[in-house]
């Protein structure tokens, strides 16, 4: 054998060495597509940023089948050191006792650095205890705004509204001018609700939307959130106001061109930029100016990385490691711009800014501006509501039915509040 073959060999055996040795942290997900080929581009630049440490992502569906998997993994002492989980299983691994081990505490015993108050609080409030110390690490936050198509609002002479008022004024003038529907809206009970209430600064849910406890009330049966449902119930039979499924089903309404207006997640950005053949803008969600004068944020969507219990320490020093590499602007500068989600820390945001993404991407900062203009309040500041997937589920029942002519905004909306909060004592009573 030469020298150089002697040589190589020797330099492999040292690299397969070092990978042998390596700390194994699995990480659990629910991005597929390009974002979920995006998650393994990061964990493969921690990877190769470090040689301590090896980040192994897997994908296990989606969110549901992820937390699911996740729960029952930790019953069967298989879990991940790391898991991705939706904002609304927020309450679920909060009561998932001796499961979770808090990020907080992790980053303190870990001794990393870590500086809560670098995180944007309208997206950290979601995630915090009753204490404001970070359970777990936010990744992919989005919140709801309102696209619109520039050329049909050109050819209408009007501009995007900023209330509901507006919202009606526009939607007439549009349709006036040939359009079929003025607006669509994915995501009903988030947006028209959730956010809804947290744009006007009113309860959703008593005990602050849950984080004061679990023996929670819903209350967005109340005035303001009927009178709303109400008046798109009217839309709905006048054309202002079209439905078009529980989640994103509504968005070919918007890139044909059938609707003038959609709301939907802001990381719905890029899919706009592939499907709409027209040029669109980007705008905040209106608000009634009979009920607040300054609109509160909106709350968001997304999911957050938990990390649980029974792991070595060499594990949780690697996960520790990790979720600080992933907070770094530059990575977090590059997943916002890459996925539409919103930068979890205020340098990332700048650093974007700075490298003109906004400029070149006009309306991309809208949602950034519109979670950040305010300090959230008790009711903006998110939901933590037990079974909430499933409660979510009765609000689109009775909000279809709302739409179909078939019940009024009060009925509905006073069924969806009593089979919710069956299912709230159904949560409270498993976890006692």
């Amino acid at each position: 054998m030469n020298k150089f073959a002697l040589v190589s060999m020797a330099v492999g055996l040292a690299a397969s060495g070092s990978a042998f040795s390596a700390t194994q942290i699995e990480w659990w997900h629910a991005m597929g597509g390009a974002n979920g080929e995006k998650v393994v581009e990061m964990a493969e630049a921690f990877n190769q940023a470090q040689d301590t440490y090896e980040v192994k992502p897997v994908y296990k569906g989606n969110y549901t089948e992820t937390m699911t998997s996740a729960i029952a993994a930790f019953r069967a002492k298989q879990q991940p050191a790391l898991v991705q989980v939706f904002e609304v299983g927020t309450a679920s691994m909060m009561a998932a006792e001796g499961a979770i081990y808090p990020v907080y505490k992790l980053m303190r015993e870990t001794g990393q650095p870590f500086i809560q108050d670098d995180y944007l609080s309208a997206v950290t409030g979601y995630y915090t205890d009753e204490d404001g110390n970070m359970l777990s690490m936010p990744f992919n936050s989005s919140t709801p705004v309102l696209y619109y198509n520039k050329e049909q609002f050109e050819k209408a002479g009007v501009s995007a509204p900023k209330t509901w008022q507006e919202m009606e004024t526009v939607s007439q003038k549009l349709l006036d001018s040939g359009v079929e529907c003025g607006f669509t809206t994915s995501w009903q009970s988030w947006i028209q609700l959730e956010n809804f209430s947290a744009r006007h600064n009113i309860p959703f849910a008593t005990q602050a939307n849950g984080f004061a406890g679990m023996d929670t009330e819903f209350v967005f049966n109340r005035p303001a959130q009927v009178a709303h449902i109400e008046k798109m119930r009217e839309w709905q039979q006048n054309g202002i106001f079209s439905y078009g499924g529980r989640r994103s089903d509504s968005a070919p309404k918007f890139y044909s061109q059938e609707c003038s207006m959609f709301m939907g997640s802001s990381a719905g950005y890029a899919g706009m930029k592939r499907n709409a053949s027209f040029d669109f803008g980007v705008a905040q969600l209106p608000y009634n100016a009979e009920q607040i004068e300054t609109p509160q944020n909106t709350i968001i969507g997304g999911a957050s990385l938990w990390v649980l219990q029974g792991k070595s320490e060499e594990q949780y020093q690697g996960v520790a490691t990790f979720l600080n590499f992933l907070s770094r602007a530059d990575m977090q500068a590059d997943w916002h711009q890459f996925s539409g989600y919103l930068p979890i820390t205020q340098a990332a945001y700048e650093l974007t800014k700075g490298q003109g993404f906004y400029a070149a991407n006009p309306g991309t900062d809208v949602a950034v501006k519109q979670m950040t203009s305010v300090e959230p309040t008790e009711n903006s500041k998110g939901l933590r509501l037990g079974n909430f997937v499933q409660v979510r589920d009765i609000i689109n029942e009775e909000l279809e039915a709302v739409w179909a002519g078939d019940k009024t905004a009060q009925v509905a909306l006073d069924a969806a509040v009593k089979r919710g909060n069956a299912l709230l004592r159904k949560f409270e009573k498993a976890n006692d």
